[in-house]
């Protein structure tokens, strides 16, 4: 069974747990500002493949990573838009689509060009990743196909494939917290595609739309 590790944004102790677990490949549990996400070091070959194994994901279908600041995305994905518009949507409940940079892992999705990037609301998860030194591949924490999970206990069956669990409560102030992250394409300069509606698709179409001017393409 895993280590099952209350959350504390103050226990430093924490955050050098969970990431002595990623340095060695392991898979671990922790909360967004969304759902439990299962998270794996991406540029960790090995890790990529754990988390696609603990998840039984379709190797075909692409996992998003996990960045800390607005000023990492561009190491790891080919931005097309202005530096506003990346903050005006980051960090938050919104994965945006970019084509991938040749610095990313090429074991990650590796049948696409694109990657999606996040960079969660949620102070304890962007303070591990910027400690990791790299980007976390990022996924919800059920197997493939399942609901997405506002407590530990709705992915109780992954539990013992995980190294540690990060226990932050019941997440979601609404219904809408379990539809996930936005996902929105943004790999065409001025145009958007919205890939997944999730949780913030109203207020990401305002922020392209009606603040910046982009055009939403079918």
């Amino acid at each position: 069974m895993p280590e099952l590790l209350p959350l504390s944004d103050a226990d430093w102790r924490l955050c050098s747990t969970v990431r002595a677990h990623l340095q060695r490949g392991a898979v671990v549990a922790l909360p967004t500002d969304t759902v439990y996400g299962l998270a794996a070091l991406a540029q960790h070959e090995h890790a990529v493949a754990q988390l696609y194994k603990v998840k039984r994901r379709c190797e075909l279908k692409p996992v998003a990573i996990c960045v800390s600041r607005v000023e990492e995305v561009q190491r790891w994905a080919r931005v097309t838009t202005p530096e506003p518009l990346l903050r005006a949507l980051l960090p938050g409940p919104v994965t945006l689509v970019f084509e991938r940079s040749p610095a990313l892992n090429p074991h990650l999705n590796p049948h696409t060009p694109l990657v999606g990037v996040r960079i969660p609301d949620h102070p304890f998860l962007r303070r591990l990743v910027a400690r990791c030194g790299g980007p976390l591949a990022l996924t919800s924490a059920n197997v493939s196909g399942a609901p997405s999970p506002l407590r530990p206990d709705e992915f109780a069956e992954l539990h013992p494939l995980l190294a540690c669990v990060v226990d932050g409560g019941a997440l979601g102030g609404s219904a809408l917290a379990r539809l996930g992250s936005t996902v929105v394409d943004l790999s065409q300069a001025g145009t958007f595609r919205i890939v997944r509606a999730g949780s913030a698709e109203a207020a990401t179409r305002r922020v392209l739309q009606e603040q910046h001017g982009w055009t939403e393409r079918v």
